[in-house]
């Protein structure tokens, strides 16, 4: 299942006009992770990152969080068409190579162990 930011924001926060997320900052992040958790418990889920332009340590916090949540369940959690910014900042901190949808091979003996730190 693919999923856009655009819809997801709609159907979150639905004022009668659909609005389109360009970020997943700091207080987006609880409603992001509500709505999209039991999505990835449930089935194999590709996010499309392509309107988001700002992300921070709690928006990557929160893709971490759904890919192991998914992984745990025995599914695949990915994102698709992330903004130059975002792919910018994926690849700075290590996880392009974990989060895009293009990657080969995906098995679930493939999913990453992320410890959650005190931090």
């Amino acid at each position: 299942m693919v999923m856009n930011l655009n819809s997801m924001h709609s159907a979150m926060f639905n004022s009668g006009q659909p609005a389109e997320m360009t970020e997943l900052v700091r207080g987006s992040e609880k409603e992001f992770l509500d709505w999209l958790m039991p999505l990835v418990n449930r089935q194999n889920v590709t996010l499309d990152l392509g309107s988001v332009e700002r992300i921070d340590a709690a928006g990557i916090a929160a893709l971490v969080a759904l890919y192991t949540s998914a992984c745990q369940a025995g599914h695949q959690f990915s994102i698709a068409h992330p903004s130059p910014h975002v792919a910018k900042i994926l690849e700075l901190v290590g996880l392009e190579r974990i989060l895009l949808a293009n990657r080969a091979g995906w098995d679930r003996d493939s999913c990453l162990n992320f410890e959650e730190t005190a931090a």
